[in-house]
Parts: C-alpha cells; structure tokens; sequence
C-alpha cells in the first residue's frame, strides 16, 4: 500500500496540553491504554452490528466481528485491529483530531482539580484514545469506513502538537487497525503475556472475541448478561473459580437482571469458607466488581455492598454509568446507592430461601460468615430480615464439643416455638464461653424454671439484641436484668438444693447481717440483699439501674477508657450453706475476723465471674488464708 495526498494538521491547543499531561505525568496506571482502545474496538463493532441489523449495506459483510491483537516483542511494538465500523478520512480528522472539545475541557478542570486522579479520569470525557500516548512514541490509525466504496485512510502522530493524514492505496479489511511503536519503558507491552493479563483483568467479558497472536483469550463469557434459565450449575461453577481462584464450588448463586430503579445485572456468589474469627474488618469485606456495558471500571467496589454483605463475590454491570468514575464519584454516586439498596434485598432475600430450604447448608453458611454477617445489626431498614438470619447457640442446645459446635446454633424463630405458656420475653445472657455461662448465677433461676437464655459470646451480640429490640412481640432481654417477680409465675422444672427454714432468731439477725457486710464493703456496692434469683451460688452482683448489662458496661467503659469497677448490689443466696455458716459466726461473734475475709472473698468472686477482677493476687493470697483456717479446723 503506497500513502497519497498527505496532510499536516495541528492539534488543538486544550488537545496538545491533554497530550502533554497524558505523556508526562499519567504513569500510576499505564495499562489503561489497553482497556480503552479494546473498549473502542468493542463499540465500532458494536456499531457495525447495528447497522446490519437493520438492513444497511456494509463493505466486506462476511468478515467475522472481532478484535485482533498482534505484538512484536523484539521490535517493542504492538497491533490492535476491529472490523467494526471504520472510519473515513474526515471522521479520521474529526474523531482523532479535534475529538471532545469540551471533554478536553472539562478534563483539564478535573486535572487541576486533582492531578493524582488523571489517570483514573482517563476516557470520562471521551479522551480515551489518546491514553496511548502513555506509551507509545508513534501511533498510525488506519481505518475504511464501513460504507461501501469509502476510501481507507491513515491517521499519524507521535502524540506532540501535530498530525498527519494520509490516503492508502491498496485493498484495506474493513474497520481500523491501531499500530504502536511502544517507548523504550514501556515495550513490556509488547509481551503477549503482560497483554493477556490486561486482557482478562479489564476487557474479559466484551461480547466480541478478542484474539491474541492467533490465539483468542477472552474464554469465559460474561454469563450475568445470559438469562439465568440458560447458564447451567457448571458454567456458574466455572465462571466463580475463574473470578475469586476458589477451587471449590460456591454455596450459592444469585443471578439478578434489574430493569427500575436503575439498569442493572449481577452475578454473585456466596463462597463456602469465610477467612476465619481472626480476620480483619476491612478483609471481610470484598467489594463486588463493577462493570460498565462488560467493561471493567473498578475492581472490589466496596461501595456497591454493604460491610456485613462484604463476603459476597460476584460482578455488577450496568448502563447506567460513564466508564472510568473516580473513586471520589464513586463513593457518592447515586446510582450505585439505588444498586446496593436493590442488591442487598435480593442477597438477604435468597439467605432467608436458603435457611428455610436448606437449615443445614445455612448452618454451614453461618458458620462460615456469621462474624461478617453480624456487623449488619446497624442496617435498619432490613432489620426484620436480619433478625430472621441471625443464630445464637441457647442452655436449650446439647452440644458436642469439637468442629461440630459450630452449627449447633438456633434461630429466633426456633427459640419463639420452645417459650413456655405466658414467657413475655427472650431471655439472652453474654460471657465468653458456653462453660462460663453454664455457671453465671444470673442462669440459675431460668434453668430452675425452664426458660430458655441464648448465649451471646461476642461484644457485637449485645449490639444485635439491642438492635432488634423486639422479635415477634416478644422483647429481647437479657437474664442479668430480669425481674425475679416476673418468674416466679413459672413453675419450678428442675430440683432445687432445699435448706431448712431459717429459725425465727435467725431471721431476726439476718437483717443485721446484711447491714454488717454492707458496712464492710462500704461504697463499693449499692445494696446487699437476699437474692430471688440464686438457686446454687451464694452470691452475685447486680446492676442497679436494670438498663444496662455488665457486658454492655464493659464495652462502654472501654471506649471512655474508665477502667474504675462499676457500683451494684451484691445479692446473697440465704440457703446456701456458706451463707447460713457466716450467719451463724456472725450470730455467735459479729466481730470474728473470718466474716470479713469470707465477705471480700464473695465480692471478688462475683466480680470475677462478671469479668471485672483487675488484680487477682489479693484474692488468691486470701483464698490461701481461707484454706489455711479451713485446713487447721480438719487438722484437729
């Protein structure tokens, strides 16, 4: 092909100081030439497409509608070709030439505005052809229009203050052919490999093959723009390993094509495994793909989910956005708040399916993501569908011990179906470990009575039953402030250690007594008193204010950095032997010193058993002292 009628044209001047951003000071994220001119090559065929679809004629209308991507390492250059629609010499001059004059504009404005972000910004307004001047020396355009008889062109510039463009003679294939000689920093380019990953990391899923070096590359198809009654298990299987690397299959699949409020598929997946209890927040949450017209626009978008959702893998496409959104827009474009509200109804939605279905595979489930799961107990607007999701372990569960403990976990709703006549309430209780909350005091009334107490383990389950306030009617309460007069309706299922009744000179002293361990403690608690609750401990402490519990103390006096012992009522079990031995002492020598050590070894060891204990050496060298007096006694 021999050129003819060559022209020298300038550039405009906002089109030459684009250029002379674009090539001197745009190189965070170079490989973005790529994604744009494949992006173009997709729309010239997507174009051409059109056309024939309606009955226009087209030069070469055989020719495959493809992308063809050919590199010369040795020579560091590298060829990417379309047979879409083409260009004619004018359009040449227009597109190439004097192209978005006010998008240059409004690029510069963004520019100033934040440099850091060109890159980012690169084709939002319609600069995205000249990317390639991020990397290229030279670049030669030749296109033939698709319009029967068009004469090819050709298009040249090195990306400075001027272009040329030129007649071909010869037969030229219909659409154009970009031609790079590649700078020497940036022949990488040139490697098929570093162009196949660019390739599947930004252009995988546009509709049209994409052939490297005789070889086509974009493999998997981009099945969220299939109908979901035509993709098969397999292919979902296929297309989720090829985009998180899992090599299991995924526990579930929501496949979702939304025409209001917005424009919108997704495909997303809920994988098997979770990253365990110690992984970080910002881990959890991956962040869905984000995709525009099967262009990828931003990887891990965590603006498109929720932080409690952040498990979820999958890809979201949509017409409804201009490519190349910064990440400031991202974070408050609108659009994307109406696909997440629509996204999250639609995840907990199949969730809910799945626990109804399938309670074993949701067990599974939970116990893979529940810790993601219940940073969502702030998400009111579906805080019915939360509470729905949510498990607990329960007093009412036998448990086994090992791996299987995990999914011995109940439900609300289980919970409401084992309440006894005239319970008005669900009773939760927290500690760290189902043994210590088999031997909190405050479980000791509802296992007498038979009343179920969920077990709350983690900080954040306060948080949840506060959150939720009330399930079906029922509040939401925690056994530490439950008032012992609501019990007592409930008849007793359970044998109860009995004591003789106390003798009427004992009862005369008991007020006494509990005057005198009041004096002993002074002010560090608010009351001591005979306990309705206590059935096997002799003692607990209780908070005097019945709103907050211990544990929610615990967490508030953490944030306020307050590390002083809060003020309760210490409550003392009257039958229980120790309590009736100190009785007795106290009776014969209110003055005998073995009161006040068995009196601050009760109130350490409620304090210890609601977690407030900072420095035990005190307790234990008493303890010693206890052991010793007991021991002497046995001795004799």
């Amino acid at each position: 092909m021999s050129a003819a009628h060559g022209e020298t044209h300038e550039f405009r001047a906002e089109i030459r100081k684009l250029l002379d951003i674009i090539t001197h000071s745009i190189y965070t994220n170079r490989e973005i030439f790529l994604r744009e001119l494949v992006s173009n090559a997709s729309d010239a065929l997507d174009k051409l497409r059109f056309e024939q679809s309606r009955g226009t004629a087209v030069a070469d209308p055989d020719a495959a509608l493809e992308i063809r991507i050919t590199t010369d390492k040795e020579a560091g250059r590298i060829t990417i070709a379309d047979t879409g629609c083409g260009m004619t010499r004018d359009e040449l001059i227009d597109h190439l030439g004097t192209i978005a004059k006010s998008g240059t504009e409004a690029f510069m404005r963004s520019v100033a505005e934040n440099a850091d972000a060109a890159s980012n910004l690169i084709g939002r307004f319609g600069v995205g052809f000249y990317s390639v001047f991020m990397v290229a020396d030279q670049v030669a355009v030749t296109s033939r229009s698709f319009v029967p008889d068009a004469a090819p062109a050709r298009w040249i510039s090195d990306g400075s203050g001027s272009f040329t463009v030129e007649d071909v003679d010869g037969e030229v294939p219909r659409g154009t052919t970009i031609e790079i000689t590649l700078k020497e920093e940036a022949r990488e380019y040139a490697d098929p490999e570093r162009i196949k990953a660019i390739v599947r990391t930004h252009s995988n899923f546009i509709s049209f093959p994409i052939v490297l070096d005789g070889e086509k590359i974009n493999t998997i198809p981009a099945l969220w723009r299939e109908s979901k009654f035509s993709v098969t298990p397999e292919q979902y299987k296929e297309f989720y390993q090829f985009l998180t690397y899992d090599t299991e299959e995924p526990l579930a699949t929501i496949h979702v094509s939304v025409d209001a409020p917005v424009q919108f598929t997704a495909l997303l997946f809920i994988p098997k495994h979770g990253l365990g209890p110690m992984a970080f927040r910002e881990q959890l949450h991956h962040g869905l793909d984000l995709y525009v017209r099967r262009v990828l626009i931003s990887k891990e978008t965590k603006e498109l989910i929720p932080e409690y959702l952040g498990f979820v893998r999958g890809v979201v496409d949509t017409e409804d956005l201009p490519l190349n959104l910064s990440r400031e827009t991202l974070q408050e474009n609108l659009v994307l708040r109406k696909i997440q509200s629509v996204l999250v109804k639609q995840i907990l939605e199949k969730l809910k399916a799945l626990a109804k279905e399938d309670p074993a595979k949701y067990n599974v489930f939970f116990a893979a993501h529940g810790q993601g799961m219940k940073l969502g107990y702030g998400d009111y607007a579906h805080r019915e569908a939360f509470a729905e999701l949510m498990r607990f372990d329960s007093s009412a569960l036998e448990k086994t011990g090992g791996e299987e403990e995990a999914v011995g976990l109940t439900s609300l709703a289980d919970y409401v179906t084992r309440t006894r006549d005239g319970q008005k309430a669900i009773y939760h209780l927290s500690g760290p470990s189902r043994a210590a909350l088999d031997l909190n005091p405050h479980l000791e009334i509802f296992r007498s009575k038979g009343l179920e107490v969920l077990y709350l383990y983690e900080p954040v389950d306060e948080f949840i039953m506060d959150s939720i306030g009330t399930y079906k009617d029922l509040p939401l309460k925690s056994a530490e402030l439950a008032d012992a007069a609501e019990l007592d309706a409930f008849e007793g299922t359970a044998e109860t250690p009995t004591a003789p009744e106390l003798t009427p000179e004992e009862s005369g002293s008991l007020a006494d007594f509990l005057a005198a361990i009041k004096a002993l403690l002074g002010d560090r608690v608010t009351d001591v008193r005979v306990s309705t609750r206590l059935t096997q401990s002799p003692s607990c402490l209780v908070s005097p204010d019945d709103k907050m519990t211990s544990s929610m103390q615990k967490i508030m006096r953490l944030v306020s950095k307050d590390t002083s012992v809060p003020k309760k009522a210490l409550e003392l079990n009257r039958d229980h032997t120790l309590i009736r031995n100190l009785l007795a002492i106290y009776r014969r020598d209110a003055a005998d010193p073995f009161i006040g050590k068995a009196v601050e070894q009760l109130y350490d060891s409620a304090l210890l058993l609601d977690g407030y204990l900072s420095d035990p050496h005190q307790m234990v060298a008493r303890i010693n002292d206890l052991l010793a007096d007991a021991s002497a006694l046995h001795a004799k």
